[in-house]
């Protein structure tokens, strides 16, 4: 089908140095990843046999971020050895170490791994608050601008990163009295966030 191809995960741009915490592997991550690919791939085929846009061009750029820390936070919980979706609505962290909650459910616990994706290079990405957490950022990318548009590269991820952060490696950001108070971290916390990657697709 014109236009249509399904991503694949380089294998070879893992680092094999990666310090992951609660019993991950760096195969999760390749596993989730992958269960991403195909299911924008099945979900794309059905939208353009119809003469429609492909997902990631009808999502605008935050509920696309959204929905992509959403399937990998499943794929991620499916694959991975010790780790489970936070049963809480809005909870956090978005994966929770199984048995350590009561019915795996906590509003704001510490033991786990928060999910974040995002278009930024090289991670920064807004969070809605400071705390101490491991945190883990996938770096995606979209074509939106490639024409004809059915020669469209599909969606691909480019970087993932997973580092232990803390208070104090963020900078709060001011919003008018109709916005939420997000928080970011600083370049010294970027710098340490990038200094434990897991991917980079180069």
């Amino acid at each position: 089908m014109p236009g249509q191809s399904k991503n694949h995960v380089a294998s070879n741009r893992f680092n094999p140095d990666a310090d992951l915490p609660y019993s991950l592997r760096l195969v999760d991550f390749e596993v989730a990843m992958q269960d991403v690919y195909d299911l924008f791939f099945d979900i794309n085929t059905l939208l353009i046999n119809r003469g429609l846009h492909r997902l990631e061009e009808m999502l605008r750029p935050a509920a696309m971020s959204g929905l992509l820390s959403d399937l990998l936070t499943a794929s991620l919980a499916k694959h991975s050895r010790g780790l489970t979706e936070n049963k809480y609505p809005n909870g956090h962290p978005d994966l929770i170490v199984k048995g350590v909650y009561p019915h795996d459910s906590v509003q704001s616990g510490s033991e786990g791994v928060e999910i974040k994706s995002t278009r930024k290079r090289g991670g920064g990405v807004d969070t809605h608050g400071a705390r101490d957490q491991w945190i883990c950022v996938f770096v995606h990318a979209v074509d939106n601008v490639t024409e004809p548009a059915h020669d469209r590269s599909p969606m691909s991820f480019k970087e993932v990163y997973l580092a232990q952060v803390e208070v104090r490696d963020f900078r709060r950001n001011e919003r008018g009295e109709l916005g939420t108070r997000t928080a970011t971290l600083h370049r010294a916390g970027l710098a340490k966030l990038r200094e434990h990657w897991i991917y980079r697709a180069g």
